[in-house]
């Protein structure tokens, strides 16, 4: 398994060079924004190219986010202007206070993080919402971790190519968040056509796309969507 330092360099390189990774995110980071009305204290934990929080200051909503990556942190805070709501961390210890935020989204991050720190991030993620607050977020659905495996002729070594360590279907992941006390409201496979695309047969293709990914149907690689609420 990667260690920590592996991982964050791995994301490092796809947010700050191979950003073509984010290319089909846009409209699964719409969707997420879409669902925070204005006024909403949201904390974002997974960066990437910080087009999310560009969409939530845009809409109106307080925005918060958490990254490994000092890099992307610095643009956040030089590009948005962001100041101390941008923060360099990990999410086994969110550096933000008890009962802060009306929401937590993250959204393809869960699969990056090693079991131990996966029980700590959840714990930690319920310690920073308020009261009937909403975790929301995305991981890929069933995921074949061994068909993304690469080898590096230097080190030798096997590995994620993006850094995944963790492959969610509906049992797992539900059970895992019903383990930290999450109260799941909504939980199901899905992919995130843009749907805004001009034209019939774009909107076709995007009907068909979103159809396939509620079956769960591996061909257009769906997403394991889930919104809990936190009762204390």
């Amino acid at each position: 398994m990667l260690k920590q330092a592996e991982q964050d360099n791995i994301w490092k390189h796809h947010q700050n060079q191979a950003t073509n990774v984010f290319d089909l995110s846009y409209s699964r980071l719409r969707f997420l924004v879409e669902r925070c009305p204005p006024g909403t204290v949201v904390l974002n934990i997974g960066v990437g190219m910080g087009y999310l929080e560009k969409l939530m200051i845009a809409r109106g909503v307080v925005i918060y986010s958490l990254d490994p990556s000092e890099e992307s942190i610095s643009r956040l805070k030089v590009e948005l202007k962001m100041g101390d709501r941008a923060k360099q961390g990990y999410s086994t210890n969110i550096p933000f206070e008890d009962d802060y935020f009306d929401k937590v989204i993250m959204t393809e991050v869960l699969e990056h993080i090693p079991d131990d720190d996966l029980h700590t991030t959840l714990d930690e993620v319920r310690r920073v919402l308020k009261p009937g607050a909403e975790f929301t977020g995305t991981v890929p659905y069933r995921e074949d971790l061994q068909s993304s495996e690469v080898f590096c002729p230097h080190c030798q070594f096997e590995f994620h190519q993006w850094g995944h360590c963790q492959s969610f279907d509906l049992a797992s992941l539900g059970g895992l968040l019903k383990q930290h006390g999450f109260l799941v409201k909504q939980i199901y496979p899905r992919s995130f056509p843009d749907f805004r695309r001009p034209g019939l047969r774009l909107f076709l293709k995007s009907v068909f796309r979103y159809l396939l990914g509620r079956m769960g149907e591996s061909l257009v690689g769906p997403n394991l969507y889930f919104i809990t609420k936190i009762e204390r």
